[in-house]
């Protein structure tokens, strides 16, 4: 496999007359094309906080493409990366990176993942639903690039979406993740099953914002799961309520749940985590 910064070499400079959101389609093509390459030819994966939980070279050199990139065009702008970037920004906006999202997919050799990055306003990296003013998720494998944000259309490939049906939960396939070490646990658990039995079926798929992304054009119904970072969120966000639908956070028991997808189903999705909480 070729060194790194062999392969980094060989990526354009960007244009820092582009868009935000021409940038951020750019930047998300640019990382996955690059990760995709690196897997073609050969990757060793290490492991993070569990099995199924790994980084990649590819990762790491995605997004270091990505913060170079961005540190030419938007100076001014934080990055804050789930590979270890965290640039502060003195314009109060931030660029929020995933180089690789559904890593474990990835490096199994699925097509099931994809790079992701959104811009977000003024927030602390700590903050679980801060404003998502741009997302951009692009999956390599099947030439699908989403994008939308404030002032930006969501589309797929330039075609608008249609976005998410407001439908009962129990009408909905409905896509979200869960670790088995967390179904051990009934502060977990419990909120997970109240949601999920309430849905006509479960997806569980490898990459948050291949799901949210499919949410947004109408092909998953909706969308559920707790403790998510910035960078598994925002991206899928933005793009979801340019596409006209709905998103919610709920503390239940200790624990912040995301959920998206039409008003009635988010609100469904929301009451039956709720309806879980302990103590």
């Amino acid at each position: 496999m070729p060194e790194t910064s062999d392969i980094a070499r060989t990526l354009p400079d960007l244009d820092p007359d582009l868009t935000d959101a021409a940038l951020a389609e750019a930047l998300v093509r640019t990382a996955g094309t690059l990760a995709l390459q690196m897997r073609r030819e050969g990757l060793e994966a290490q492991r993070k906080s569990s099995v199924s939980d790994i980084v990649t070279a590819a990762d790491k050199a995605a997004e270091a493409y990505i913060l170079a990139q961005l540190r030419r065009c938007r100076p001014e702008d934080g990055v804050f990366g789930e590979e270890g970037t965290d640039v502060p920004s003195s314009s109060g906006r931030t660029w929020v990176v995933d180089p690789v999202d559904g890593t474990y997919n990835f490096f199994a050799g699925s097509s099931y993942w994809c790079s992701a990055l959104a811009l977000r306003g003024p927030a602390s990296s700590a903050d679980a639903d801060p404003e998502a003013l741009l997302g951009a998720i692009f999956q390599p494998q099947e030439d699908k690039l989403w994008i939308g944000g404030a002032g930006v259309p969501a589309t797929l490939n330039g075609n608008p979406l249609e976005g998410p049906a407001d439908a009962r939960l129990g009408m909905l396939g409905v896509a979200t993740s869960i670790q088995p070490r967390w179904l051990e646990q009934p502060l977990s658990a419990m909120p997970w099953h109240a949601a999920a039995v309430q849905s006509a079926s479960i997806r569980i798929l490898g990459s948050g914002s291949c799901d949210l992304a499919r949410v947004a054009q109408g092909e998953i119904g909706a969308w559920f799961q707790h403790s998510c970072p910035q960078w598994d969120w925002l991206p899928g966000k933005a793009i979801l309520t340019a596409a006209g639908g709905t998103t919610a956070t709920v503390e239940v028991n200790g624990l912040t749940w995301f959920a998206a997808g039409g008003a009635t189903a988010v609100r469904e999705i929301v009451s039956a985590l709720s309806s879980a909480r302990l103590g």
